[in-house]
């Protein structure tokens, strides 16, 4: 399905009460709400010089253009654009005429408007998403059909700024609504000078491979943070990476399918069309004229295997996976363990579901989808692994309601032992404590840490084991820390967005960090792994609150910044998935394998990431 969602009579009501209000242009007065129609207005006097219209609110008539593009599906209308442009390059002279039904309209179409000009949030008010301009509740005249369509506007990489965006108004509450663009200097405001508007990219690299919702992602910047299997890398709050472009066709699905590419393929020639704002990419070019998908044969990574003397210890999200899963998918998951990830001596499973997945009945136990799993893994040539996990309290845990999220311990025994104590439950919590010899132990093994903490309330807790190998002990914590919804996307009108998630993973952070000291103010040189989907970056609070005092250091920095991510959201290959090791770990070998993110056809939206060491 198109990512763009139907614009209802109830959220237009939303939006005027918002502007009437000044929450989107950021003062009531800039919200004209006159109900007195306004004629002879061309396009560029409603988009205005900023991202809300100056006419918001206004009955207009006799808006003329031509059509150059029409939707006939999701939100359903078309596009009209004014090939008598004004000399102000702030102003945009395409527009979005919002039909509800399915235009009946023709490309090429010239046209005359009358309706109500409006402000559309895709996501509603507290997404925090800019908002698109637009008429709606029009009556439309067709004036002649065959015209030429105005001549797009190439983004190329050196017409888009490198300078993301301006900084939020104060005043305002950090909102760039109603600030006045500056195409020439801000990327955001370049695309928005262009919004409604025909634009065409050349030849371009993918960035973001085609999703089930049939889009993808280029970039006009290939220098651009560039890592060598074609991705764009996500290294910092201020590194957004300006070229990012999502791509979607206005032809219908049934009509022609919409190319697979991965990453690192190009798409080749022009592609041309309207471009659109939406909920989930911000600035789409909705392509009437589509590219062709150049295949670059990008191929899924291997690691190396562990040598006889080093543990591998691996970290995989498998997404949501249950026994009603079609037996492909754990086929593919045990395949990748086996030959992508060579057989790692312990596994941390992120996203194991019960044992009927999301039927909502009261059942938490997952054995039948670890054994289903388990069972693929030696089919696949793999080890027996053996597993150990804590059963959660029904639906406390967050995820798809009724699944039961959990993470797992995999461990091959014929390379390493679980140290079995008896096992904490959902709600108690293992502690640490001097061992026999003298030596940090876990009061539970398996445990849970801390689950009683506000910050695991609707979250997945920590799971803690103790494993031996060759001798020695080393302590493993597996998380799946809360997930980033809610925070607003780079395209926000908040500039910088809203990221309201991070309050929740950074408590997470704290408690796991606490966890690990209590571990080494017993034992300073304890090998202890702290893995998962930590569901933020390398650089982020929470890596930091989880590194506070030296306890843990995030082994993906080893890697060059180039190579440093798990996952890849909107074109940015970015860190969620990490490995973090304590002092004791002096030397090791990470690896993200590149298995999943990158790729249109995935087993799981995760790369999973390997750590090799000697205890």
């Amino acid at each position: 399905m198109p990512s763009s969602i139907p614009r209802s009579a109830a959220v237009a009501a939303v939006v005027s009460a918002a502007l009437a209000a000044g929450l989107l242009a950021g003062s009531a007065a800039s919200a004209d709400t006159s109900a007195d129609a306004a004629a002879g207005v061309r396009v560029h006097d409603i988009q205005g010089t900023t991202r809300v219209s100056p006419l918001v609110g206004k009955q207009v008539t006799g808006v003329t253009g031509v059509v150059t593009g029409v939707r006939t599906y999701g939100s359903r209308g078309f596009w009209i654009q004014d090939p008598q442009a004004d000399d102000n390059p702030a102003t945009s002279e395409g527009l979005f005429v919002f039909t509800s039904s399915v235009p009946t309209v023709a490309v090429g179409d010239a046209v005359s408007v009358n309706g109500t000009v409006g402000e559309y949030v895709p996501g509603g008010l507290n997404s925090g998403n800019q908002s698109l301009t637009q008429i709606s509740r029009p009556t439309v005249t067709v004036v002649s059909s065959g015209n030429p369509v105005p001549a797009p506007v190439t983004i190329s990489a050196f017409s888009v700024p490198d300078a993301y965006a301006p900084e939020g108004d104060p005043a305002a509450g950090g909102s760039i609504n109603g600030l006045t663009l500056d195409p020439e200097t801000y990327a955001l405001d370049y695309y928005e000078s262009l919004e409604g508007a025909n634009v065409r990219v050349g030849t371009s690299r993918v960035v973001g491979a085609t999703d089930p919702h049939a889009e993808l992602w280029v970039t006009v910047k290939p220098w651009e943070n560039a890592n060598r299997r074609g991705g764009t890398v996500y290294g910092s709050y201020s590194a957004q990476n300006t070229g990012r472009l999502q791509i979607q066709s206005l032809t219908p699905l049934a009509q022609q399918p919409f190319p697979k590419a991965n990453v690192g393929d190009v798409l080749a020639g022009t592609t041309e069309g309207p471009l659109d704002f939406n909920q989930f990419g911000g600035y789409t070019l909705t392509a009437r004229t589509l590219g062709t998908v150049v295949d670059r044969g990008l191929e899924r990574e291997t690691t190396e295997k562990q040598h006889k003397n080093e543990l591998a210890v691996a970290t995989y999200n498998v997404e949501n996976l249950d026994p009603s899963d079609p037996q492909e998918k754990f086929d593919a998951l045990a395949a990748a363990v086996v030959d992508n990830l060579a057989s790692p001596d312990i596994v941390a499973l992120e996203e194991i579901q019960d044992n009927n997945g999301a039927k909502n009945d009261g059942t938490v136990a997952a054995d039948q989808t670890l054994k289903k799993f388990t069972d693929a893994i030696v089919a696949a040539g793999g080890p027996a692994y053996e597993w150990r996990s804590v059963d959660p309290v029904n639906n406390k845990d967050g995820g798809e309601p009724g699944g039961n999220i959990r993470q797992v311990f995999l461990f091959n025994p014929e390379r390493v032992s679980f140290t079995d104590r008896p096992a904490g439950d959902a709600t108690a919590a293992t502690d640490v404590v001097r061992g026999e010899r003298g030596g940090a132990a876990l009061t539970a093994s398996p445990g849970r840490i801390d689950p009683a903490n506000t910050a695991w309330e609707n979250s997945r807790k920590p799971l803690a084991g103790e494993f031996t190998f060759r001798g020695r002990t080393v302590f493993v914590i597996a998380n799946h820390f809360g997930s980033k919804g809610g925070d607003e996307g780079l395209t926000s009108h908040h500039q910088p967005p809203n990221r309201s998630s991070e309050a929740k993973r950074l408590l997470q952070a704290q408690a796991v960090n606490a966890f690990v000291k209590d571990v080494l103010a017993i034992e300073k040189q304890a090998d202890v792994l702290v893995l998962g989907d930590i569901n933020d970056f390398e650089f982020s609070e929470t890596t930091k609150a989880l590194t506070d005092g030296g306890a843990l250091y995030p082994a993906v920095k080893a890697l060059p910044r180039s190579e440093r991510y798990s996952y890849v959201y909107q074109g940015n290959s970015q860190v969620l998935d990490q490995i973090l090791t304590s002092p004791g770990v002096h030397h090791f070998e990470y690896d993200s394998v590149h298995i999943n993110a990158e790729f249109a056809d995935q087993d799981s939206d995760h790369d999973p990431q390997v750590l090799r060491f000697r205890p």
